[in-house]
């Protein structure tokens, strides 16, 4: 096989697509140059590698990306290696409020003994977060835990954060069973999607006492649940952070009968050395934080 070709696969597969790709790969080359190479590779191998629309790999892509996938992924980090250079630049993904109340405080020591260190800060949430390492757009998430990661993933647990109930300031409602103990809830629920580990652990929490409540809007961010709580939309459903305040106009009510969140440090395959300081960082941060 033509090991340009393969290159060209690699990144075909890992970015979802052939025009995705074209963006991606470090050199000039055009759609049209990419697709033909492809094609002699599907030739030479003697079967389909991919479907296009939608994209999707074969089995047999399956198979020869999980290959290839180790070699082109590394050559970069080995060819600094081999030139003598330390890799200091990550790609660190989490939740708006990590991001903007704890990773900084989390990252100082890091940088005391990195000063060269590089970040590339993206936002999103969970589901989001594992899509970006699976197609190694990020290095590492600070993200939900599901209770059993999906094949290829490594984590560490961090932290547990019980659930909360966000009311707006000014209801009577003081505990979660002032609301379960009706025989319907009259308010919208307000919540992430269904996928996310606060959802599905809300949804967990309410099942268990025997409670039907669908959510009745759905938003992307917990400070949107919390401004919608606030507009009187609904109660909504949301976690408990030490040393993060709520929405001046809302309260939150924590729920220590439902599932914790857990949240914890992803990466996709094995760690790098910089991946694994940037954990211990994060592990050191969150006992402090715990304790304090």
């Amino acid at each position: 096989m033509n090991i340009h070709h393969l290159e060209l696969f690699y990144y075909v597969a890992k970015h979802g697509g052939i025009m995705e790709a074209v963006r991606k790969i470090p050199y000039g080359i055009q759609q049209p140059a990419v697709s033909a190479q492809i094609l002699q590779l599907e030739r030479t191998v003697g079967t389909k590698l991919f479907q296009r629309r939608p994209f999707a790999l074969t089995p047999e892509g399956e198979k020869l990306f999980s290959f290839i996938r180790p070699f082109f992924g590394e050559l970069a980090r080995v060819t600094d290696e081999i030139a003598g250079r330390t890799a200091r630049f990550m790609r660190l993904g989490a939740s708006g409020p990590v991001l903007r109340h704890h990773l900084p405080r989390a990252l100082r020591t890091v940088r005391e003994a990195m000063p060269g260190l590089t970040m590339h800060l993206t936002e999103g949430y969970e589901p989001h977060l594992l899509q970006l390492l699976k197609k190694d757009e990020i290095d590492l998430a600070i993200t939900a835990l599901h209770d059993s990661m999906p094949p290829g993933f490594g984590a560490l647990p961090l932290l547990s954060l019980p659930l909360s109930l966000i009311v707006p300031k000014a209801s009577r409602i003081r505990a979660g069973g002032d609301l379960w103990k009706c025989d319907t809830i009259d308010e919208p629920l307000i919540t992430l999607p269904a996928d996310d580990g606060i959802s599905r652990n809300f949804q967990k929490g309410l099942n268990k006492l025997g409670v039907d409540w669908p959510p009745g809007l759905v938003v992307s961010t917990l400070e949107l649940v919390e401004t919608y709580v606030a507009e009187g939309f609904g109660f909504g459903a949301g976690v408990v952070v030490p040393d993060l305040e709520p929405n001046g106009q809302v309260r939150q009510i924590p729920l220590q009968d439902f599932p914790p969140l857990m949240i914890g440090a992803v990466w996709a395959g094995t760690a790098s050395p910089l991946v694994q300081t940037l954990v211990s960082a994060f592990q050191r941060y969150a006992q402090t934080f715990a304790a304090g």
